[in-house]
């Protein structure tokens, strides 16, 4: 059973209708609108109430950020990388992926997955191993947005991005020995973005196997940005191209570069 807990973790998590609910665990002691909303989705989905003191939730949730709700559910249920290309085929083209290269801290995870749902990114690939699990501190940090996003689970993410190659997708690598900049390159084709490790960035392997590597300009002193930070550019300039493709290209807009890659 997963632990979730906040406001929007559990509001979400109920909305989505993705999970099955034991119980959800609300504090006695508190009494305020947005509570009694999700006290109210509890009740409209037949999920089981149990009104406790704070003591007992914050015991439960290992925190006291839970803001008075405390829900036990069901774990979530992962997707394949096969499942996840067959749920792509039912909507049209063009796709954007994120793929996550041992991201570690659930902070970070969380933040990547409530960018991912507010980019309009059609899924987000996780590596079993040597990563950060979707713990309730994610899923905290996601504020929700991780019971909507579709995720797949893999064991070897080099494999992962041949087989999405094999099925039309261009590799993109976030990393600051790119000779690209992010906003100079064309997002509008199937795409992947590749985020690497806190600090260290992408394994050598993943970074060969991306048919192109980007970069963030820096104009201050430090040289890069937080994994969160970076991905939430790259995403949202993703998602800026796509939209703009929907309407008139301004006449001054400035041609992208389409390059051959490392891996093509």
């Amino acid at each position: 059973m997963d632990i979730l807990y906040g406001l929007h973790p559990v509001e979400e998590a109920l909305r989505s209708g993705s999970r099955k609910f034991d119980h959800v665990c609300v504090a006695r002691e508190r009494h305020d609108q947005r509570l009694q909303k999700v006290i109210d989705a509890c009740r409209q989905s037949g999920v089981r109430l149990r009104f406790e003191p704070k003591e007992e939730l914050t015991r439960l949730a290992k925190t006291s950020a839970h803001q008075g709700v405390v829900a036990i559910a069901r774990a979530r249920e992962f997707l394949d990388l096969p499942d996840l290309l067959n749920a792509l085929q039912a909507g049209p083209e063009p796709r954007l992926l994120l793929a996550l290269d041992g991201i570690e801290d659930p902070q970070n995870l969380g933040a990547l997955l409530r960018t991912a749902d507010a980019a309009g990114v059609d899924g987000v690939i996780l590596t079993e191993r040597r990563a950060a699990p979707l713990s309730p501190v994610a899923l905290k940090a996601s504020a929700g947005a991780a019971e909507h996003v579709r995720i797949a689970r893999v064991v070897n993410l080099v494999r992962a991005l041949e087989q999405l190659k094999e099925h039309n997708f261009w590799c993109v690598g976030l990393d600051e020995r790119g000779t690209t900049n992010y906003d100079r390159y064309d997002f509008t084709s199937n795409a992947v973005i590749v985020l690497g490790r806190e600090g260290n960035g992408l394994h050598e392997l993943v970074r060969r196997t991306c048919d192109h590597l980007l970069r963030i300009p820096m104009a201050g002193a430090v040289s890069s940005l937080n994994v969160s930070a970076a991905g939430a550019v790259v995403m949202f300039e993703a998602s800026r191209q796509r939209h703009t493709q929907t309407h008139a290209q301004p006449a001054e807009a400035a041609p992208r570069i389409k390059q051959k890659g490392l891996g093509s």
